[in-house]
């Protein structure tokens, strides 16, 4: 162990989404950081294999399919020649690189410590820095000239998750595929089977669907992501077999067999085989905790890795806390990094509410996209409130029509005895965007009076909000005469 070993305000180990706005916050508050990462980019799954890289294929492909060009004009500009990956990922590519050079400069501007390598606890403060790889230029400590150690007055781990590799599958070999190894796809495959239908599988589904591959999505449950609104998972569901995915309810994999001139047969719990080009395995992810050596800070793991923390996002470990993936649900890149903040302000003694709001919206990139914040109809029915519902169509909404989104809708739960807002449901274009709408209503508890007043700009699908509200008055009032045209008027 080297005999001078430089101590921190804050060490944080893993240099995702958490890691760069833990690293930041602190910095913000006038304290030394290092930031440890055992990849050779900045970024973390965010950036490099899921979030980021995954979402530019999806616009990339719904541009390359003609799929928007088909709705709105009525005419397939789809491929007409066999593409290769490559011609697809080279936007993906584009947009990763200039992410990862972008969180670099802004730590080093910010002068926080960047460490290249995999971090080990040696005790609940210090750390020691195995080698890693990194571009040129971007070495520091590990990355330059060998192990280092560092040490943390407080620390946060932040080092994400990976995909689960059920033993069924024999990974390793071509043509099976994971959620971080998917785009190393060589060519796309005509006939693709993905096992998994949560939030990953759904998405990828979709985006290698209307690129033309014939998809199977296969899941032990027989309701699509059931944490959404039963009837925005059902609209869900048609419109992926509309856009050309088969699913395969209440089925397990049982074997997998690869490697043959025939291509890849799976073996199904009711006996049903399948024979596909590719499978990519979707069945959800472990934290990555087994090489920090957990055991010699003294901080308890849970199943598949997970990391327990309180509201204030700290472990069992007084000075040591948790964010982002490795402490499991939900997951999210935008919840990661505002889980990093609170918590670099609670080990630095910044005054911060516990906990984060439960209102987290939630975005679906599938095709179309799905995005939700609040209650579903199934949980208010749950806790006995009484409640009505509003809808508006894409069809009915200038602004839907005009991008060509017919099947598209807005759906909103307010309570009866009073018009408050308390749940948002979207379904189509530009879902992810329009929710925020409807979240900053729910947070401020707003009525149905605030859509009512307002006036938004018209073509725009955020107009949505008021056709919607009105429906529910009216419903509210005993009357089943829809007002869309009325409230876009």
């Amino acid at each position: 162990m080297p005999n001078e070993i430089k101590t921190y305000d804050l060490v944080i180990i893993g240099g995702g989404p958490a890691g760069i706005v833990g690293a930041a916050t602190a910095k913000a508050c006038h304290k030394t950081v290092a930031v440890v990462d055992n990849h050779h980019e900045l970024g973390g799954a965010g950036v490099n294999t899921g979030t980021v890289p995954s979402k530019t294929l999806r616009e990339t492909a719904l541009a390359l399919s003609g799929i928007k060009a088909r709705q709105l004009i009525g005419m397939d500009f789809s491929l007409k020649q066999e593409a290769t990956v490559a011609d697809f990922l080279r936007h993906e590519q584009h947009v990763k690189e200039g992410f990862n050079t972008m969180i670099f400069q802004q730590l080093r501007a910010r002068q926080a410590d960047v460490f290249f390598g995999t971090g080990v606890f040696v005790d609940a403060h210090t750390i020691r820095v195995q080698p890693g790889q990194t571009r040129p230029g971007w070495a520091q400590g590990a990355g330059e000239g060998g192990e280092v150690v560092i040490r943390g007055e407080n620390v946060i781990i932040a080092t994400g998750s990976s995909p689960f590799r059920p033993a069924v599958f024999p990974f390793g070999s071509p043509e099976v595929y994971d959620s971080d190894t998917i785009l190393q796809l060589d060519r796309l495959p005509k006939r693709l089977a993905v096992v998994g239908a949560g939030v990953i599988g759904s998405e990828y589904a979709c985006t290698f669907a209307i690129l033309g591959a014939a998809v199977e999505l296969i899941d032990a449950r027989e309701v699509l992501l059931p944490f959404l609104d039963r009837e925005v998972s059902r609209a869900l569901v048609g419109a992926m077999e509309h856009n050309g995915v088969a699913f395969r309810w209440k089925e397990e994999v049982r074997e997998c067999r690869a490697g043959g001139a025939g291509g890849i047969r799976l073996s199904f719990s009711s006996g049903a085989t399948l024979t596909v080009n590719a499978v990519l395995v979707a069945a959800g992810r472990r934290s990555n905790t087994e090489k920090l050596n957990l055991p010699a800070a003294g901080v308890a793991m849970g199943e598949r890795g997970l990391i327990p923390v309180d509201d204030h996002f700290r472990t069992n470990v007084p000075h040591i806390y948790a964010a982002g993936d490795v402490i499991g649900f939900p997951a999210l890149a935008s919840t990661s990094m505002e889980q990093a903040r609170r918590a670099v302000h609670n080990a630095l003694g910044v005054e911060v509410r516990a906990g984060i709001s439960h209102l987290l919206p939630n975005g679906i990139y599938t095709i179309p996209e799905v995005s939700m914040v609040g209650e579903t109809e199934e949980s208010l029915t749950k806790e006995g409130v009484d409640y009505v519902v509003g809808r508006a169509n894409y069809r009915d909404n200038a602004r839907g029509r005009i991008i060509g989104d017919l099947d598209g809708f807005l759906k909103l739960l307010f309570r009866r005895e009073d018009m408050k807002l308390l749940g948002v449901h979207i379904m189509g274009e530009q879902a992810t965007e329009i929710v925020h709408i409807g979240l900053m209503a729910v947070l401020a508890g707003s009525t149905a009076d605030v859509f009512v007043e307002a006036c938004f700009n018209a073509p725009t699908l955020g107009a949505l909000y008021k056709s919607a509200t009105i429906d529910a008055m009216l419903k509210a009032t005993g009357t089943e005469v829809s007002l869309t045209a009325l409230a876009e008027a």
